[in-house]
Parts: C-alpha cells; structure tokens; sequence
C-alpha cells in the first residue's frame, strides 16, 4: 500500500489543476481530521483547492447560499488530485481552509525531503552491493535520516548483518513504532542466519541449541 508520504511525492510530481470557474492555478491543501458532507471523510489525505477570492463560485457562493439557505458563506472549488472531478467546499470566511493550505515553504521542505530519501536510498543500493554493514548501521542510527531511509537500512541489515551488530540494534530507541518494529525484525533475522540467539539472563548471544549459556553459566535449555 502506497504511504501518506508516497501519495504526497506522487502529487507534488502533477502538474497543479486550474480552477473550472476562474482558470486560476489551485493550491495544494491537506484536509482536516474532520469529517465533510455525509460524515464518510473527505476520501484523500490531501486536495487541491481555488483559494482566489475573485473566483465568481466565491463571489456569487455569498449570495446564493444567504438566499436559498439563510447561511452567511460561500463556496470554494475543490479537485481531487490527478482527476478531473471539481467539487464545491463551504467555507465560511475568507480564511476558512486556509490554515490547511501546502505552501510553497513546505512543498520546498517536501522537495528537500524527497531529495535526502533518493541520495539515501542510492547509497543503501551501493552498501547492499558491497555489504557495507558500517555506513548501513549509520544510516539507521542517524536521526537526521528521512524514516524512509531507516526502515530500508533496518531492512538490509537484517540481511547481511554479522552478529556484531545485534548489540548496537538492540541498544537502538527509534521513536517511531514501524522503524522500532524494523529494528527488532533486523536482530531476528540476523538471529536466523547465524543460528543464534540470547541468552534470557546475560543477554549474551549464544547458539540456538546451546543447553547451557558460555557466558553465565545458566541452563537455557528450554528457555
């Protein structure tokens, strides 16, 4: 399934629509956590929206809907990203939805983004080629790392991660639940390849079948 983060680089690629009633480019604009019209949701994470006051649906919206509706708002063109499916949003001031509008300076940190997650994703290709276990590790302790990133480094290490590494990934606290979740899913599958495991009271990394741990001298069988 493709991610918020994934829908979000895959619009930011479109070419920005033009308003039905006005021809004025719309702006890119994340929906609120609330619902809209039937209470079903607004069905995408993020939407395009005329926001020019001199739109004639702005300008006439005011009018049209204090006489049929005795309501003091208008409307705004909205379009669902990469369609051709123009709708009407209610706002009730000038403001209304505003707060919501992806502008320029976060569509540049969004570019910024995407650009620091391909570089990432170029050296993770060339470390898993070489099974550079090193500059891998760094990449997923790297907070500055786009997640992105990190899930696929925690991806490849569990690939070709010697047991040296199980330490530092278990000392690791990712602050986010998939990325942590990847980093136990590493230690397993390093645990996997080299037939080990740990040792329920030392910790030490000991062999699957061991009965009795090397290091404290505990019975693990069973364990």
């Amino acid at each position: 399934m493709e991610t918020r983060q994934e829908y979000l680089e895959r619009i930011l690629a479109m070419k920005k629509p033009a308003c039905p009633y006005c021809a004025q480019e719309m702006k890119l604009w994340e929906v609120p956590p609330i619902s809209f019209s039937d209470g079903l949701g607004w069905g995408e994470p993020y939407l395009y929206v005329c926001f020019n006051d001199d739109c004639p649906l702005y300008q006439q919206g005011w009018k049209e809907l204090e006489d049929n509706f005795a309501q003091r708002a208008s409307m705004r063109c909205l379009n669902y990203p990469g369609t051709d499916q123009f709708e009407c949003m209610p706002v009730f001031s000038s403001m209304g939805g505003q707060g919501q509008i992806f502008d320029d300076e976060v569509q540049a940190q969004q570019e910024m983004l995407k650009e620091q997650t391909k570089k990432g994703f170029s050296i993770l290709a060339d470390c898993y080629v070489n099974k550079d276990g090193v500059t891998i590790m760094r990449l997923l302790s790297d907070s500055c790392e786009p997640v992105r990133v990190r899930l696929k480094a925690a991806q490849m290490i569990g690939d070709i991660g010697e047991l040296e590494a199980i330490e530092p990934l278990r000392s690791m606290r990712a602050g986010n639940e998939k990325l942590q979740e990847a980093i136990d899913t590493a230690v397993n599958k390093i645990h996997e390849r080299y037939f080990t495991r740990e040792c329920p009271f030392c910790a030490e990394i000991i062999k699957r079948r061991a009965k009795i741990c090397k290091s404290c001298g505990r019975e693990v069988a069973g364990e």
